[in-house]
């Protein structure tokens, strides 16, 4: 259900004040939700391309015949960082307490770090470097992806959560194929790739900065961390928000083993004579797929009240594309497979992110408890290269099984969403 059209500047705080008191009430309006999924477009390129393009090619540059292994070692040592900073950045959010406003500062403290890690990252000609300097954009990802997930639950009332996922969600493919499309249409090295996806960065963030504003908030002990590990422990306890996590880490690492190494895929495996070209025909066979599919399932859950049978169903999506894969790996599958991924990824985390803020242990760490399922959709994306070096080798079974484990994995994470039983 979507709001008569008004200027967001109607998001007061004394609206959001009113929502952390007694749950989100008042519905957010269409510019909201628009400079929302700005915000969220300009967070999914500067994660994603240099995941699935810049830092693949930066690999290779500083050594071909090690890449798959060096690209490993650098999302494997930021994916640690993630792990860890997610629910710290979470936590720390929750207890901000600033004029500013807790959550704008954990967004504009966030992307400008990413930002400036993203320049600093392109600017690296060892593995060590970029492992460092990536390191410290995720960082800043993870202070901004702390904010930016809590204001859901702060500001958006559960019969809008679907739509609201969407926009989340639907830039996200959009988001890839348009930093894909800019550095590849003009040929641009990483270096200077990067530089602008930073730029995209701070651009897509503003406009929702200055139309937002947090409830203001009372003075809290200092955050220690025993405190926040037997926090973040008592939240896992909670059955219904474990099964939420573990169903949200295995279909997102589902999807981030069968995309991490697609431009080595089309260029080893099935030798394409133009894989950069071939990898944007892939990313955009994904994006328009993935859009559709956000935007059906968002709205369709939100006027049904159902969230488990979308979740299940796109995820089984995803399982179908990965076993497509593996049996029957061309050009003309990939295609088919790229639709099927991205229409099921799409519609999986529009309404799987609904489904997630239902199920919060803790209505005063709303921040913390989200930078724990952060870490399901964010670390994956980092630890699936080095899972998948391991598998890629001839003695590890090669594509076909890396596709195989995607379905696996997916099929797996669509069963664990049945064990909620709190939500329908």
């Amino acid at each position: 259900m979507t709001a008569k059209f008004e200027s967001p500047l109607t998001v007061t705080a004394a609206s959001a004040e009113r929502a952390s008191a007694q749950g989100p009430t008042e519905p957010v309006t269409r510019g909201w939700t628009t400079l929302f999924g700005l915000i969220w477009f300009g967070h999914w390129m500067a994660n994603l391309v240099p995941l699935q393009l810049l830092l693949p090619m930066q690999m290779e540059a500083i050594d071909p015949a090690s890449k798959v292994r060096d690209f490993a070692i650098v999302n494997g040592i930021s994916g640690v960082v993630a792990l860890i900073a997610l629910p710290l950045c979470g936590a720390l959010c929750d207890r901000s307490r600033n004029r500013f406003g807790r959550r704008r500062l954990s967004i504009v403290a966030g992307a400008l770090t990413f930002a400036a890690g993203l320049v600093v990252t392109g600017r690296q000609t060892t593995v060590t470097g970029v492992s460092v300097a990536w390191s410290a954009s995720l960082l800043g990802l993870s202070a901004a992806t702390a904010g930016l997930t809590a204001v859901i639950a702060d500001r958006v009332p559960e019969r809008q959560r679907g739509n609201i996922s969407s926009a989340i969600y639907g830039p996200q493919a959009l988001g890839v194929v348009a930093g894909i499309a800019i550095i590849s249409s003009f040929g641009l090295a990483p270096a200077t790739g990067y530089i602008v996806l930073a730029a995209l960065l701070i651009a897509c963030t503003v406009p929702f900065l200055v139309v937002h504003r947090d409830a203001g908030y009372g003075a809290e002990p200092r955050l220690r961390l025993s405190t926040l590990i037997v926090s973040m422990a008592s939240s896992l306890k909670n059955r219904e928000f474990a099964w939420a996590f573990g169903g949200r880490l295995l279909v997102n690492l589902a999807n981030s083993l069968g995309t991490c190494y697609m431009l080595y895929f089309l260029t080893d495996h099935l030798k394409v004579s133009d894989p950069e070209t071939s990898l944007l025909t892939a990313t955009g066979v994904y994006v328009l797929a993935g859009v559709l599919a956000t935007t059906v399932a968002g709205v369709l859950s939100d006027r049904l009240g159902r969230r488990r049978i979308f979740v299940a169903s796109a995820a089984i999506l995803q399982a179908v594309s990965g076993f497509l894969l593996a049996g029957s790996p061309a050009m003309s599958t990939t295609l088919i497979a790229s639709a099927l991924m991205g229409g099921g990824f799409g519609a999986y985390m529009a309404v799987d992110q609904a489904l997630i803020t239902q199920v919060l242990p803790d209505a005063e760490n709303r921040a913390k408890d989200l930078g724990i399922m952060n870490i399901g959709s964010v670390v994956p994306p980092t630890l699936a290269p080095l899972i998948a070096s391991f598998i890629i080798t001839e003695e590890g079974g090669g594509y076909p099984l890396l596709f195989t484990t995607v379905g696996a994995m997916a099929v797996v994470g669509a069963a664990l969403v049945y064990r909620i039983r709190s939500v329908r």
